[in-house]
């Protein structure tokens, strides 16, 4: 059955696995400024949110903050690289 453009996919459905976006850790970005980032960009995630991930990418070095679909996987790295957030390169999970 053909795949419709901007379909979100089930992971093993449609054209392949979800693309996943991380954040890594680094030494120059502050867990509040994760976390703004991170509200702005990514739908869903609260600011508070932004502080649990900025947590978990301190401690265990990234985290995964959003996947689906190649084309919004792209445009959140984006965005989130010009908020100055360190990132993992883009992957198919």
């Amino acid at each position: 059955r053909p795949h419709k453009e901007g379909l979100v996919s089930g992971a093993g459905h449609g054209p392949g696995r979800p693309w996943t976006v991380t954040v890594l850790n680094d030494n120059h970005t502050t867990f509040q400024g994760v976390a703004a980032a991170l509200s702005s960009v990514v739908p869903g995630v609260s600011y508070d949110d932004g502080l649990r991930l900025a947590n978990v990418i301190h401690t265990s070095g990234q985290a995964m903050v959003w996947s689906g679909i190649r084309e919004q996987a792209e445009l959140y790295w984006e965005q989130l690289s010009e908020h100055g957030l360190t990132m993992a390169p883009l992957e198919q999970g």
